[in-house]
């Protein structure tokens, strides 16, 4: 929906994706974009959706608000879709950094704006996934996406302020960003999320805010026998306090529900164990 505001020539292709026949091919395409875009009115269909839903959650479960990050959705601007190595993405970085700075705070502001309203419709929670982490070194995700995350935190914040509305719980999820972790800590985010190549114990040394993760979504796929001790193992590692337990990435099309279930119910059961047994590994969490 953020790039969407972007360019007219944009669609959502059923298996692959985000899809656009238009890329930015030059950093004279930027010129092409609505900068200046209001999302509040442009994806007010989002919003509308949005209030909605938490109207007919009836306060069951909470609702989740989301968007990409800046250097993700850069790259689907450039590469016209998904990309096994950003390399046209990656190009522009290195030939025309200022370039490409100056895009990524054009998209910084239309998705701080666009959270911003998710959370005045009634998300209760914000979470930012910058995917596409996983094809930037230390040194580049440093210069090209740090900033960025850290401007879209304190941007919401203030935006919420302003408008009198309460400010809600936000992830931070950099697929990848795993040499980062403690910079992450520390962008005014109050979750860091986690995939499944992290490990749990690097994770609570670095990482001094609560952390969300981080089962390989494969593992769905696994016996239930087999599918229930990694489940379990994971939330022994983590411990219970400042934590959330989710897979290491999104859920895939054909997974069973039956998986799903198995791995909330055992995140439940073996969550309880701990508690009751009140394990000091895990007061250190508080």
């Amino acid at each position: 929906a953020v790039v969407s505001t972007q360019s007219k020539q944009w669609y959502q292709r059923r298996v692959r994706g985000p899809f656009f026949p238009e890329p930015l091919i030059s950093p004279k395409d930027i010129d092409k974009l609505d900068a200046e875009v209001d999302v509040s009115t442009k994806l007010k269909y989002v919003y509308d959706a949005i209030t909605l839903t938490r109207h007919s959650l009836e306060g069951k479960v909470p609702l989740i608000g989301f968007s990409g990050a800046p250097w993700t959705l850069m790259g689907y601007m450039i590469e016209g879709g998904g990309s096994k190595t950003m390399s046209k993405t990656k190009k522009w970085l290195y030939t025309c950094p200022e370039e490409s700075h100056r895009l990524l705070k054009i998209i910084t502001r239309v998705v701080s704006d666009y959270l911003i309203q998710q959370a005045i419709a009634g998300a209760q929670m914000l979470q930012v996934f910058e995917s596409s982490a996983e094809y930037l070194g230390p040194e580049l995700f440093e210069e090209f996406c740090i900033s960025y995350l850290q401007e879209i935190a304190l941007s919401v914040r203030k935006g919420l302020a302003e408008r009198q509305v309460p400010d809600v719980p936000m992830i931070v999820f950099a697929k990848g960003a795993y040499h980062s972790i403690a910079k992450i800590s520390y962008t005014g985010y109050d979750v860091v999320g986690l995939d499944w190549t992290v490990d749990p114990n690097i994770a609570r040394d670095f990482c001094h805010i609560a952390v969300q993760g981080n089962l390989d979504p494969c593992a769905l796929y696994a016996p239930k026998e087999e599918l229930t001790e990694k489940v379990a193992e994971m939330v022994r590692q983590f411990g219970v306090r400042n934590y959330i337990a989710n897979l290491g990435h999104g859920i895939y099309p054909d997974m069973d529900p039956e998986s799903v279930k198995t791995f909330v119910d055992t995140v439940h059961r073996v969550s309880e164990e701990i508690m009751n047994k009140g394990d000091p590994f895990n007061q250190l969490y508080t």
